[in-house]
């Protein structure tokens, strides 16, 4: 049977796009392989949020056409938002199929269509091609299954598609089109399919999760769409933690807050990007919300669950950033303290408003990095000083199984998505929650010792 290489880039959607796209190669026979060198068909998903990944893909695939002079029939394609954006561009770069961020479940049909065509004819120099990047209404309801590896005890669960918001940055409404919310009852289907193989964490995706069905569905004692869905979800049997990401500040209420105090199932950890802590910054990326009010809401999560972990995401070097407002991010971000950050250094992204701003605004390409890695700098080492005071402490972890780096050991996260490496045997922790004695730490990873009965 043909063999398959998927290289996903980007956001944790993508992973759970290619997972579901696997998945659906699997079942119809194809072998997945992780040797590029040895594969039929190479699949490449990527977003278009950052240019870095846009780059890693167009390299990826250039680094990869040679081959096609000792293997014509191989099959190349693109999916997700940077092939719905660039559709068939691609085509002329050298891809066979490029499918689009609605058509993920057409993949497994295109993929052997194009191999059928290419096995019929015996034409070494033919090459099919299909670009699917068209709406497809109802499309949400296919963004299901096929999230986790096998014997995971972890996986994605993506609730809803698009994006209503139109950051000035971003691309993704542009991409993955309007919002549009999975029924509750699907969700909660595929979570008990999931418990049911041992998964014992899901993580709920959303582009901007917390807005899941407030166009679909209605409130309920109080209680938005996206709550009645967590409570759902928590009350699973088998399912022991539940994450979500990522939520806006834009309709993050107070009964989500609540949520963290009431549902014990829910963990105490929220990635809730801020991008910037200059007011006149959020303006202009289209964010609406100001920096008091970000904070505010930190706080207000603090209070109903202290030491709660929030993560976060900035950009620094947006047009416009001065010297001014670059300080007060980075004077936001010393006075909330996240845990992590992802720190960007701000792309045109074709396509969007921000990228035709006045060059007269843009920020040098050298002010952008010497803010990226002063920024970063000051998270780390706040981070670093938090997973240091956790030493001599004993934290809950779920094991997630081998160490990617050293496979002898296992690697778990705890409810504050620290990660923890220790000693044991797969076939007996794998998929378990239990206790770890934290001995130390080297920044951003925890090492110590199970606590077993």
């Amino acid at each position: 049977m043909p063999k398959v290489y998927i290289k996903t880039y980007g956001c944790q959607m993508n992973e759970r796009d290619s997972a579901q796209v696997a998945r659906m190669l699997t079942d119809r026979g194809y072998l997945m392989t992780g040797d590029q060198a040895e594969a039929d068909v190479v699949l490449i998903n990527t977003c278009s949020v950052r240019d870095m990944a846009e780059q890693k893909a167009l390299n990826k695939m250039s680094s990869m056409l040679h081959m096609r002079k000792t293997r014509p029939h191989m099959v190349y394609g693109f999916m997700g938002c940077m092939a719905q954006s660039r559709g068939g561009e691609l085509i002329d770069s050298g891809a066979d199929l490029v499918v689009g961020t609605q058509k993920y479940h057409r993949v497994a049909d295109y993929v052997s269509e194009i191999l059928q065509a290419r096995a019929d004819v015996r034409m070494e120099d033919l090459r099919t091609s299909i670009v699917d990047t068209e709406e497809e209404a109802g499309s949400q309801n296919t963004i299901r299954d096929g999230a986790a590896a096998e014997n995971a005890a972890t996986a994605f669960v993506s609730i809803m598609q698009g994006c209503n918001m139109k950051c000035s940055f971003c691309i993704v409404p542009y991409t993955r089109g309007a919002e549009r919310g999975r029924p509750i009852a699907d969700i909660v289907d595929e979570v008990e399919r999931l418990a049911a193989a041992g998964v014992r964490e899901v993580t709920l995706l959303g582009q901007i999760v917390n807005l899941y069905g407030h166009h679909e569905f209605p409130v309920v004692d109080g209680k938005s769409p996206f709550v009645q869905l967590l409570e759902k979800v928590a009350a699973v049997g088998g399912i022991e933690r539940v994450r979500f990401t990522s939520p806006h500040p834009v309709g993050y209420k107070q009964d989500l807050i609540d949520a963290f105090g009431v549902i014990p199932e829910l963990v105490e950890h929220v990635h809730f990007p801020v991008q910037s802590g200059s007011d006149k910054i959020l303006k202009a990326m289209r964010r609406p919300y100001t920096s008091k009010k970000f904070e505010d809401l930190c706080a207000r999560m603090r209070a109903v669950k202290p030491g709660i972990a929030i993560t976060t995401d900035v950009i620094v070097g947006f047009p416009g950033e001065g010297d001014n407002e670059y300080a007060e991010t980075r004077a936001l971000c010393e006075r909330v303290r996240f845990d992590n950050a992802f720190v960007f250094r701000y792309s045109k992204r074709r396509g969007t408003p921000a990228a035709e701003m006045e060059e007269s605004i843009q920020v040098s390409e050298r002010i952008k990095v010497q803010r990226n890695q002063d920024l970063l700098a000051v998270v780390d080492g706040i981070g670093t000083e938090k997973n240091m005071a956790l030493v001599g402490t004993r934290q809950q972890v779920l094991c997630e199984g081998p160490s990617k780096r050293k496979a002898e050991r296992l690697t778990g996260r705890t409810r504050t998505n620290k990660i923890v490496i220790f000693d044991g045997k797969r076939e007996q922790l794998a998929g378990k929650v239990f206790d770890v004695d934290i001995e130390h730490c080297t920044g951003h990873v925890l090492y110590g010792d199970p606590v077993l009965d």
